[in-house]
């Protein structure tokens, strides 16, 4: 099976050596998304700010990987903090189609560039 790297300026560029989202096959494994705002590299302030951003800049890898939210089938939730569990659940749930994929959700000890929240996600393409 090959693997071709997904790209977009729609998402921050990678700040290490991988790629943003490799499709293989039918599947899109979508690197890890901080809530970092891609034209500044800047953090969104706070962690429903962040969430959301970090969930924009997935959205922006899965369309530029011919997906949508609709193709999502697992996503993995880092917290900096287990007690923002209510409020990033609140915008994450604003951005999944129904049924929702299968999820995990870790507090973690530290992110990238201090960052509050990260998401990654896996998709099947369709057709």
């Amino acid at each position: 099976m090959t693997r071709q790297a997904v790209s977009t300026s729609g998402a921050p560029a990678a700040i290490g050596p991988y790629s943003q989202g490799i499709a293989s096959g039918d599947l899109v494994f979508c690197s890890g998304q901080l809530g970092l705002d891609p034209a500044t590299g800047e953090l969104a302030e706070g962690v429903e700010a962040q969430a959301e951003r970090a969930l924009r800049n997935l959205a922006a890898v899965l369309d530029a990987a011919g997906c949508s939210w609709g193709d999502v089938v697992k996503t993995t939730v880092y917290l900096a903090s287990i007690a923002d569990f209510a409020a990033v659940n609140g915008v994450y749930a604003q951005f999944m189609a129904d049924p929702p994929p299968a999820r995990s959700t870790f507090a973690v000890g530290a992110l990238p560039k201090g960052g509050l929240v990260e998401i990654d996600a896996v998709a099947r393409r369709r057709g």
